[in-house]
């Protein structure tokens, strides 16, 4: 409260009393008035205390308000202070580092000036070099002239000849040289890969056939499928489309169907009926059509198994039941299921060894043949098919591109797919994975060797290993050691564009010189 308040206040009460004091004389008398002045003096002394109180209390609360702004502006100008001191500092350490910079760019200008003095000193010596190379060619066209009675044109052409041969053979040794060193160190680590991922695979592989067999309890139930006059085994060959062969096998007949799921159907169908011992047609139809919707619920199941071994989530339903289908599938005498597991954790084990994309590789790799599931119904390569169906089913473009590139019929786009066309070759080409016909098997091998035998210098051929590598022995007076490397490496290259194998084919030219005398 202000001192202006004070005198207000205090100028009130004095004109309170005066007013009491006139009223009381004017009606009481001087009684009255000495009454009045006692009470006024009184109201005065009250009044006088009650601004002492204010005034103090007005003082004490400007003093704390004098201490609090103190306290502010010492806050704010430490905090300028600090502030400036961090400004400062920031200040002197670009100045530091300008000042290093600009000793860095004096220290690169001396280098640069001293590159340009050897540069250019370079340059002189190799004027001179040029010089004299010149004089050297000079003296060797004439010599050539003098000696071979050569015009200078075919000289020219003599020289350059000798020149490019040197040069080829001079390219070979480093070449040789370098593809030696680089195979070794890519060898090692490309086997410690695989040595890993195929020793923490191991898939099972089930090799079927065309034919299935049925065992029966007796030879009597022959009697009874085939039924008065044939009815019986007719209508189960109808129901299912399964050939359904009853010969002197004892104890068994034999079901003959390209369709592993037909067959598969006709089997579990024929085992029903003979434990319910109720065989005619129409319970012949009912039993084909109960199987058939088990043998999908089975197919599903089997699909949705493979998905969550290999943790694969958000697959599409239809590509869970042909999944499933693949079980019933072969290929060579591979099953196709496990065929299609074993890349899928093949791919994944190599992709997680390189730090590729784990998950990409998986789906890709497990989808890889997919379409070998509806090749029957539908045209086109099972590769295509494959894509189609992944395309159709929201698989992503990484997987789509590794799909379609696992036989190179396309460009690899990606690493993941180098990885699948590897696994698959893996999976496939290793001995004893798969049957090879003996006729196609000897055509390959022939192969080989007609085209080792088509190079010239070649003396021998011979396929060795079912076909897994070929030893080539050449001339040793037409080939020399740079030419037999050269002529190994067209070898390879010519074999990988003419034929189709599986895996690699290792080509092995050997060179040897015999020198035979004999003691008479």
């Amino acid at each position: 409260m202000n001192l202006g308040a004070i005198v207000a206040f205090v100028f009130f009460v004095l004109l309170s009393g005066f007013l009491v004091f006139f009223f009381v004389k004017k009606n009481s008398g001087v009684r009255a008035i000495l009454r009045a002045k006692e009470e006024a003096k009184e109201i005065y002394e009250k009044a006088m205390e009650e601004a002492d109180k204010i005034k103090r209390e007005a003082s004490i609360e400007a003093k704390e308000k004098l201490i609090n702004l103190k306290s502010d502006f010492e806050d704010q100008t430490r905090n300028q202070r600090r502030k400036l001191s961090d400004m400062e500092r920031r200040l002197v350490q670009k100045e530091e580092n300008l000042e290093r910079k600009f000793k860095n760019l004096e220290r690169r200008e001396r280098n640069i000036s001293n590159k340009e003095q050897r540069l250019f000193a370079r340059e002189r010596e190799l004027k001179e070099q040029e010089k004299e190379n010149q004089e050297i060619r000079n003296k060797a066209i004439a010599n050539l002239e003098r000696i071979g009675n050569l015009t200078k044109e075919e000289a020219k052409k003599e020289l350059i000849h000798q020149i490019e041969d040197e040069a080829k053979l001079e390219s070979v040794q480093i070449v040789r040289e370098i593809e030696e060193e680089t195979r070794e160190k890519c060898q090692n680590v490309a086997k410690d890969i695989i040595s890993q991922a195929i020793q923490r695979s191991a898939a099972e592989h089930v090799v079927e056939t065309t034919v299935s067999v049925v065992d029966l309890p007796s030879d009597d139930m022959k009697g009874r499928i085939i039924g008065r006059e044939g009815r019986n085994i007719r209508s189960l060959e109808m129901a299912t489309g399964v050939d359904i062969i009853v010969d002197d096998t004892p104890e068994a007949v034999i079901l003959s169907s390209f369709d592993p799921i037909r067959r598969e159907t006709a089997r579990l169908a024929i085992e029903k009926l003979i434990a319910d011992g109720r065989i005619h047609p129409a319970r012949i139809e009912e039993v084909v059509e109960k199987v058939t919707q088990e043998l999908e619920e089975k197919i599903k199941e089997e699909g949705e198994s493979v998905a969550l071994e290999l943790r694969i989530q958000d697959l599409h339903p239809e590509l869970i039941k042909l999944l499933g289908k693949l079980k019933y599938r072969t290929s060579y005498g591979q099953n196709v299921l496990q065929h299609s597991k074993e890349v899928a954790y093949l791919s994944a084990l190599m992709a997680k060894e390189i730090g590729a994309d784990e998950k990409i590789a998986l789906r890709a790799g497990l989808l890889h043949d997919i379409g070998k599931a509806v090749d029957r119904e539908f045209e086109g390569t099972h590769t295509e098919l494959s894509v189609s169906l992944a395309k159709k089913c929201g698989e992503s473009k990484e997987v789509r591109d590794a799909i379609a590139s696992h036989h190179r019929d396309v460009e690899f786009s990606s690493v993941e797919a180098v990885l699948v066309q590897a696994a698959d070759t893996l999976s496939a080409a290793r001995p004893g994975a798969r049957r090879e016909l003996l006729e196609t098997y000897i055509k390959r091998l022939e192969k080989l060797e007609e085209v080792a035998h088509s190079f010239k210098g070649v003396a021998k051929a011979f396929a060795l290993q079912a076909g897994r590598e070929i030893r080539i022995i050449v001339e040793s007076q037409r080939m020399s050691d740079e030419e037999a490397s050269s002529v190994a490496k067209d070898i390879a290259k010519k074999i990988k564009e003419e034929l189709d194998y599986p895996g690699q084919i290792k080509v092995t030219v050997i060179r040897e010189m015999r020198a035979v005398e004999y003691a008479r």
